[in-house]
């Protein structure tokens, strides 16, 4: 299997603070790659040191065979694309001229903006669809409208590999649905996707490999068919559950067994409105 980004046994500290220690992490190419696990267990860490905004401790992130810290900036965001966990857009941009931002990458001296610029804006602003937007401020947009602007000017930097650091935030179900579906066609067309995301059910039914972290560290890997167990669920969530097949993508369906859920079993007698 190829690897064009992985971590070697890297430490990852915010100051004094480890969150990570001798993490050795793969990305199979083409392959839709979803972190999974509890609050504060490690998830955006490991993407903020893949996409090279966090420096290892110890250890190193590897692109295409070559540390990350050496790649110049514009070479590496020909490469990876990254939708961090908050963005903020400089005061007074329109939506179209922040999404043409994601053609940065491509610009340089010899060459300025071209027709394949103009196409690349306008196919990512239509895949996410704001179009509609395109004149409008980003600062009087919704929390769902300006994370669909902001996965546009991801696309738009046109790179073999996303990195996306719960890009479902702000949206609601029906969007949330639209991007995953999104993401999942670009990996069918050979793009290699990494996501943080926060439903597992989702990220069981659109992942092609599932990474679940725990305190810093892996516990399971692999496509979620093989890993998503009651057990792995309880073990990284402290979540008693039911894994049932989802009767739509015959994927691993998490249903979780909640306190009053329990009693209702136990006792045999459904809850109804006084």
């Amino acid at each position: 299997m190829q690897y064009r980004l992985h971590a070697e046994s890297v430490t990852l500290r915010y100051g004094e603070r480890t969150i990570s220690a001798n993490l050795d992490v793969a990305i199979p190419d083409g392959s839709f790659t979803v972190i999974v696990g509890p609050n504060a267990c490690g998830k955006s860490t490991l993407l903020r040191a893949l996409s090279r905004l966090l420096a290892p401790a110890a250890g190193k992130v590897v692109l295409d065979g070559r540390n990350v810290a050496d790649f110049p900036a514009r070479a590496f965001a020909r490469r990876v694309g990254l939708l961090p966990q908050s963005s903020v857009a400089p005061d007074g941009i329109t939506v179209a001229d922040l999404v043409a931002r994601g053609r940065y990458p491509h610009q340089s001296f010899l060459r300025q903006w071209s027709t394949a610029d103009d196409r690349a804006v306008v196919a990512a602003m239509e895949a996410t669809r704001v179009s509609g937007l395109s004149d409008r401020l980003v600062d009087e947009l919704s929390g769902g409208q300006r994370q669909r602007v902001w996965i546009a000017m991801v696309l738009a930097q046109e790179t073999p590999i996303l990195l996306l650091d719960e890009p479902t935030t702000f949206l609601d179900i029906a969007h949330q649905i639209e991007l995953l579906d999104l993401l999942s066609d670009l990996n069918g067309e050979g793009r290699t996707v990494v996501a943080v995301l926060h439903d597992l059910n989702q990220a069981c039914r659109y992942a092609t490999r599932l990474i679940a972290m725990r305190d810093g560290a892996i516990v399971a890997e692999g496509a979620p068919s093989d890993i998503v167990t009651e057990q792995l669920v309880e073990r990284v969530f402290d979540l008693p559950c039911v894994v049932v097949p989802d009767p739509v993508s015959l994927t691993p369906l998490v249903v979780p067994i909640g306190r009053a859920t329990a009693r209702i079993r136990q006792t045999g007698t459904e809850r109804r409105p006084a």
